[in-house]
């Protein structure tokens, strides 16, 4: 399933590739096409991303909303930039916070050349085709705008660049109170809500729940973004038992814990992958950014030795989803 980081690289695509621009909206598949033909030649104005969900605003006050799931995925193609990231470092992109706010994006203020590309090649728009879910694979474009291939549920199309999504979980056509209200009920965004005040609200609301930390990381309510994959990387940095119920923690450790996520996420958006090793020569890191097995320290490593202890690394199943963790680091 696509985690916090994918979201935010494709809300930038978004809003360097289709804000200001009227859209077409279609659903060549059929399903959305009410909701397409109500946004269909309207002006995006604003992409957000907030967690695993994205919202797109037009200009005549309606929103797209997309959680893309375990499945979904968006393919753009045309003159798109390979990675966005790269723009929003130069100023030309800009996010809100969860209260509409612009803010300045995450690693503004940073040259290009210290972001990691995650693929091919990066700067100006060029002609190609990009799918962009949990991994990013780029393609080459013969025609524009391509036909849409498989179940297309949207299709986004302004004169130079095209976006497709299949296989989301929600998507939905929402009014201003109705986005505000979905925002409401998710945990903050460090991307998004990068100040004190979104570091004390997750804190005060883990402090004060039973539930084990494993399962309030994976709670959307109480942060959003953080998927299997960050989840369990962040418990083993922290060598925090995946059992202990959050009220039970330090503040310091809790609060450790939402740096450490703001860290992984800014690495994440920034370089495409879900880096989560750090301490590593420029050999490890170009083979790890090479090859995900490579990349993470207990994540889907089960029987595998620790990469600090030696022990096996654990699997179980916990509220419908698999948990990584080292025994002994982690007891």
């Amino acid at each position: 399933m696509p985690e916090g980081h994918s979201v935010h690289r494709i809300a930038r695509q978004f809003a360097l590739h289709f804000v200001g621009h009227p859209v077409a909206a279609s659903s060549p598949q059929g399903r959305f096409a009410a909701g397409a033909a109500q946004i269909d030649g309207q002006v995006m104005t604003q992409a957000i991303a907030v967690g695993k969900q994205m919202f797109l605003e037009f200009d005549n006050g309606l929103w797209l909303r997309v959680h893309l799931g375990i499945y979904g995925a968006w393919d753009f193609s045309g003159d798109i930039t390979a990675d966005a990231t790269i723009a929003s470092s130069n100023g030309r992109m800009g996010q809100t916070n969860q209260k509409g706010t612009v803010v300045p994006p995450a690693g503004s203020g940073r040259a290009a050349h210290e972001f990691e590309d995650s693929l091919s090649s990066i700067g100006a728009p060029r002609r190609t085709r990009l799918r962009m879910a949990e991994q990013e694979v780029e393609g080459t474009l013969e025609s524009f705008p391509p036909p849409p291939i498989g179940a297309v549920r949207v299709r986004l199309l302004t004169d130079a660049t095209c976006a497709d999504l299949r296989g989301p979980t929600a998507c939905d056509i929402l009014h201003p109170e109705e986005v505000q209200a979905v925002i409401d009920k998710l945990g903050p965004d460090p991307l998004l809500d990068p100040g004190k005040a979104a570091e004390d609200r997750f804190t005060a609301t883990v402090l004060k729940k039973p539930t084990p930390i494993c399962l309030l990381l994976m709670d959307q309510s109480v942060v959003a973004g953080i998927g299997n994959v960050y989840r369990a990387e962040l418990l083993f940095r922290a060598r925090l038992n995946p059992h202990t119920p959050g009220r039970d923690l330090p503040e310091a450790t809790v609060r450790a814990l939402w740096k450490d996520w703001a860290k992984l996420l800014t690495i994440g958006v920034e370089t495409g992958q879900m880096m989560t090793m750090d301490g590593l020569s420029k050999e490890a890191y170009d083979g790890a950014m090479a090859s995900r097995a490579d990349r993470h320290w207990v994540y889907h490593r089960t029987g595998e030795p620790c990469r600090v202890c030696g022990t096996p690394i654990v699997m179980e199943e916990i509220g419908g989803r698999k948990l990584y963790y080292c025994p002994k680091d982690q007891a």
